[in-house]
């Protein structure tokens, strides 16, 4: 093999390797930066790392956030702590701007981890956007309320991300019958999904038959 194409070869193969380590690492370092910052403008200057330690502690954010989240947990588990809560509630439910975006993700929050809910734990595929066009989606729940009422049909909430950021996507309302679920995993379909299908996962239905 000619010298310039083994060195071609070299690099791409090392370019595989190290650019997701590195994009990873940068993401990483990005998160831990940023909690690092939203803990210290919380704390006053006397429980700073630096004042107690002499010295600046990467990833005290990411500690303080754990330890925070582990206390709050605590904190509500008895009835003060559930009386709190529901003052606080209360006050973000009189204040009008602040009271659409709490309770937009407080609803968003006790879906996913609500035990009697599946959001986002089935993976299906769907028509979308028309007949023909295949696109692979999350369904959150069964249509419930006005929309069941008025529609002939059992409809199913899906959530069809895009690519190749998931968290932004439609919503979309569709014929329980229209739906096929599909064995793979959530963590799978995002995989999929943000990779724009390049990284497809193991087809369980065929290795089972």
């Amino acid at each position: 093999m000619p010298v310039g194409k083994r060195m071609k070869k070299y690099f791409l193969t090392g370019l595989v390797v190290l650019g997701p380590l590195g994009l990873t690492l940068l993401v990483v370092q990005w998160v831990v930066g940023m909690m690092d910052r939203l803990i210290l403008t919380l704390l006053p200057d006397a429980l700073h790392p630096s004042t107690l330690f002499g010295r600046y502690i990467p990833g005290f954010g990411v500690i303080g956030t754990i330890l925070l989240v582990f206390l709050v947990g605590m904190l509500t588990a008895n009835f003060f702590g559930r009386t709190l809560v529901s003052l606080s509630e209360q006050l973000m439910g009189r204040i009008p701007l602040i009271r659409g975006i709490y309770g937009l993700f407080r609803q968003v929050t006790d879906t996913i981890f609500s035990k009697d809910k599946g959001g986002f734990r089935k993976v299906v595929l769907i028509e979308y956007p028309r007949r023909g066009i295949w696109s692979v989606g999350f369904v959150t729940g069964s249509t419930e309320g006005e929309l069941s009422r008025v529609t002939p049909h059992r409809l199913l909430n899906v959530f069809v991300p895009t690519t190749p950021v998931p968290t932004s996507g439609f919503y979309v309302l569709l014929p329980e019958e229209d739906v096929i679920e599909l064995q793979m995993t959530v963590d799978e379909a995002f995989k999929l999904i943000v990779s724009g299908g390049m990284v497809v996962p193991p087809d369980r239905g065929a290795s089972a038959s």
